[in-house]
């Protein structure tokens, strides 16, 4: 085996993909507060694309908007994969997952509007603790979760998708401007094209993708989509994950695999070695210089609160409500301590916060408590999630009859 074919084979698994996304995170936070920062927010803010087509984009947007694209594509397409085949083909325990994101995008959400009510400034950043970043969330279940069952990873998928979802449809609803409906409808219009010709059952499918490489086809669509989306004012991302949604996951006459399994084997090394490691340089580089008073805004508490607290009561509390009053239940394998560890680790929240912040506040000091807050939060719910999920993958371990000393 070439030592290429050997590198891309490590960078699917999740573990060292985890180790690679949080060690560029590290390196991107020490560089953004020594004394080479400048030089940092040079490289973020370098500036390319065509300017034609609203393009011309610094280097974090197309890290967070283009390259973490290719992420949630195969988020969405893992999803897909277990709607038909896996864990979520049961309605009844899709519903958990489901429920519990509702609840960690609200009560969040409702625990800092409660710290900030008497503040109109403050409050206008109430959306900031209702995202996961998925990204992250996964690289420290990789790490710290090899024995823990493969539904908990179904469930923090399900959980943090429901949940990117959510926001951004509150961005688009309450902090978008210029929201463009036609860039929208386009977008949409070439999601509806992506899926007919998964299906590829029409006479105009089967003609093009038998004339023409697929990866092409697909790769032209996917970009054009991901413009529009772009475009029209709401997180492209989304769209990614709409694509994976809407991939084929079973084999036709000719297929050993279908295109969905094929396309998650071609792009899983390319979000692991390049797409997530440089999202993870340009977007976790937060200076801290500057926040010594932040511990007297409310604006820090209602993060900090609202992330490391309200994700957990929101999360476990509609995860259990759910299954306790209705017929949904958790996989058999998994313990409520399980998900607690989850929620703890829902109140990660980087890409999408920062970009709330962005939009809810004008004044450097509130930006700067901002900021601080969703870094410091990020880093007490990645520390404390860690502890519960590697104590729950011991006891996962020991359960299965493996050696409690074993690495």
């Amino acid at each position: 085996m070439s030592a290429f074919a050997r590198m891309t084979a490590a960078l699917r698994s999740d573990v060292a993909s985890g180790f690679l996304l949080i060690a560029l995170g590290a390196f991107a936070l020490i560089w953004a507060n020594s004394p080479l920062s400048a030089s940092y927010e040079a490289v973020r803010s370098l500036t390319f694309g065509p300017a034609a087509l609203h393009l011309d984009l610094p280097l974090h947007v197309w890290a967070s908007d283009g390259l973490l694209a290719v992420f949630f594509f195969i988020v969405g397409n893992e999803l897909k994969q277990e709607i038909r085949h896996g864990e979520l083909r049961n309605p009844r325990r899709a519903a958990v997952p489901i429920v519990a994101a509702l609840g960690g995008v609200l009560v969040p959400a409702v625990v800092f509007l409660a710290i900030n009510v008497t503040d109109p400034e403050a409050v206008r950043g109430w959306g900031i603790p209702m995202a996961t970043d998925i990204a992250f969330a996964l690289a420290v279940l990789a790490v710290v979760g090899r024995h823990l069952p493969g539904s908990l990873r179904t469930f923090l998928l399900t959980l943090a998708t429901v949940d990117d979802m959510c926001a951004v449809a509150v961005i688009a609803v309450f902090y978008a401007k210029g929201l463009s409906w036609l860039a929208l409808a386009a977008a949409v219009a070439g999601l509806a094209v992506f899926g007919y010709l998964q299906n590829g059952r029409g006479r105009l499918a089967r003609w093009l993708l038998t004339r023409t490489p697929g990866w092409l086809v697909y790769g032209i669509l996917a970009v054009v989509i991901w413009a529009f989306a772009h475009a029209s004012g709401v997180h492209a991302t989304i769209s990614a994950v709409a694509m994976g949604l809407l991939m084929r996951t079973k084999a036709r006459a000719g297929e050993t695999v279908g295109p969905s399994q094929r396309a998650e084997h071609a792009l899983r090394p390319v979000a692991a070695g390049v797409a997530l490691p440089v999202f993870a340089l340009m977007s976790t580089g937060i200076s801290v210089g500057g926040v010594e008073g932040i511990w007297s805004s409310t604006i820090t508490w209602g993060i900090l609160i609202g992330l490391v607290g309200g994700k957990l009561v929101g999360i476990l509390g509609g995860a259990w409500l759910t299954a306790r009053l209705t017929s949904a239940h958790l996989d058999p394998r998994l313990a409520w301590a399980d998900i607690a560890g989850i929620a703890v680790l829902g109140g990660i929240g980087f890409t999408v916060a920062l970009f709330v912040t962005e939009l809810s506040y004008t004044r450097t000091e509130a930006l700067t408590d901002a900021k601080a807050a969703i870094l410091l939060a990020s880093t007490i719910s990645a520390l404390v999630a860690a502890i519960v999920l590697t104590a729950r993958s011991r006891h996962h371990r020991v359960a299965a009859g493996g050696d409690t000393k074993s690495p």
